[in-house]
């Protein structure tokens, strides 16, 4: 018998050796908010023992500072899939049939319904617990009142994480097959990530700094199942402010701002404008306090050797309305499912990983970039401008709601609609818009055609390439 000593492993021999050297957790998920949960909840189910390590404490899982709206058919995708049952009553704070779009003198609303609108205004806390404790009842071990302070290196792979208990302040490393980042803005894993294509930097004019409160009215309001959202760059430059009803006497509402220099503080904006309006003469708070949301594309990459990346962490957030809960509940979805597929492949470095980008940016990154653009246009246009263009409805109620799908953008560009603004010098915005939306259409078609990693590097450069031609339109 020949024995060939082979000095250059196969990817096949390392990958297999890094399995049988960590016998411990087959994936540990750092955060326990709705997509960490999901991403667990989704692995025990096929059997794979989890770990799910947050820094709250258990009973306080789901009390976050938020919109508190989801659409409903995010609920529909996920009872099918794993058994995700609707808000309950007692989670379920309101109906949601649609939204009103108000321009920023107040005159005209654009009132977008539809069966892709419809969803549920919901109290983050009890369905936090609800997501957590059926998470557990699946056999997901949970470590909670507990930070995660970096990741845990062999080699090139994320190994596992290195965590601190915030009662006794002892740390400790958990070693895992696979490492789920689900940790929220704060991305402890991803920003401290080394020798990947994983972004660990979000910059400051992508993330949005909101402030929002929670109040009960001493009347009830007119259209208890419409979100209000409210756009005015001279009150929120960057942002908008939003009206939410939780019942009809009960609104979430906040503001939101470009997290740039010299912008001003969101908590003082929603109180010199928004609290001043008779709607709120009287109310109470019953919740109040302030966050950052990422507003933007996805990351480039969601994955690296041993690693995936999920919700906020991963930039899976609506880029117009900053809506996390429902792409955060399907990115968690997905990466479970393709960490399951890579577990029975025995391969988990970045290739076998990356069908997770794939997947990941035609159910919904691919919507998210477009959008992205169409956020830009929104922040580098005048208010006067959109008073003008959403009266004269360049963009239609039906052509709006189905940009918000992800379908394309399309301009109400009659003759009639081309005088009008030609005769006040206002072409110039129907001109942007149109340019505008070809950009959506363009960059919408590079996320859906996601590369390979060799293939990357190029791939970006297109992508920055329409973000450029898309800051020249907008000069």
């Amino acid at each position: 018998m020949i024995f060939i000593l082979n000095l250059v492993p196969s990817q096949k021999f390392q990958n297999e050796y890094f399995l049988v050297k960590h016998m411990g957790y087959d994936c540990i998920v750092v955060g326990a908010g709705t997509g960490g949960t999901t991403a667990a909840r989704t692995l025990a189910l096929k059997g794979y023992k989890v770990l799910i390590i947050d820094r709250k404490k258990k009973e306080v899982v789901g009390d976050k500072v938020c919109g508190d709206a989801i659409g409903k058919h995010y609920f529909d995708t996920l009872n099918k899939l794993i058994g995700l049952r609707y808000p309950t009553k007692d989670e379920c704070e309101a109906n949601i049939d649609g939204i009103d779009v108000i321009s920023p003198d107040k005159e005209t609303i654009l009132k977008i319904q539809g069966e892709g609108i419809k969803g549920y205004m919901i109290n983050r806390l009890k369905f936090g617990q609800r997501l957590l404790n059926a998470t557990i009842d699946t056999g997901v071990e949970f470590l909670d009142n507990t930070s995660v302070i970096s990741p845990v290196y062999e080699g090139e792979y994320v190994a596992g994480v290195l965590t601190r208990s915030l009662e006794s302040g002892e740390k400790k490393e958990i070693r895992g097959k696979v490492i789920i980042d689900a940790s929220g803005v704060n991305a402890v894993i991803r920003r401290k990530l080394r020798n990947s294509s994983v972004e660990r930097t979000v910059q400051n004019e992508d993330v949005i700094v909101c402030f929002r409160e929670i109040r009960d009215l001493n009347h009830e309001i007119e259209d208890p199942n419409f979100c209000k959202i409210y756009l005015t760059q001279s009150i929120s430059p960057g942002g908008y402010v939003w009206v939410f009803p939780e019942s009809i006497t009960r609104v979430n509402v906040g503001l939101g701002v470009q997290n740039i220099p010299n912008n001003p503080h969101p908590r003082k904006q929603l109180y010199a404008y928004v609290l001043q309006d008779a709607l709120f003469e009287e109310s109470t708070i019953v919740h109040k306090g302030g966050g950052f949301v990422p507003t933007r594309r996805p990351i480039w990459s969601q994955v690296t050797n041993g690693l995936l990346i999920v919700g906020d962490a991963a930039c899976q957030v609506n880029p117009i309305h900053g809506g996390g809960i429902g792409p955060s509940m399907m990115g968690g979805y997905l990466a479970a499912t393709n960490v399951d597929r890579a577990l029975e492949k025995g391969d988990l470095s970045e290739r076998g990983l990356w069908e997770y980008n794939i997947d990941y940016m035609k159910e919904y990154g691919a919507k998210q970039a477009g959008l992205d653009i169409f956020r830009l246009f929104l922040q580098h246009t005048p208010d006067d401008e959109l008073n003008y263009g959403m009266k004269h409805r360049l963009l239609k109620e039906e052509d709006i709601l189905s940009a918000s799908l992800g379908e394309d953008l399309v301009l109400n560009l009659t003759e009639k609609v081309k005088r009008l603004f030609s005769g006040i010098g206002k072409l110039g915005l129907i001109n942007r818009l149109r340019k505008i939306s070809s950009k959506m259409k363009e960059i919408k078609g590079l996320f859906q055609n996601y590369p390979s990693p060799e293939k990357l590097e190029a791939w970006k450069t297109e992508v920055e390439s329409i973000y450029t031609e898309t800051f020249e339109i907008l000069k």
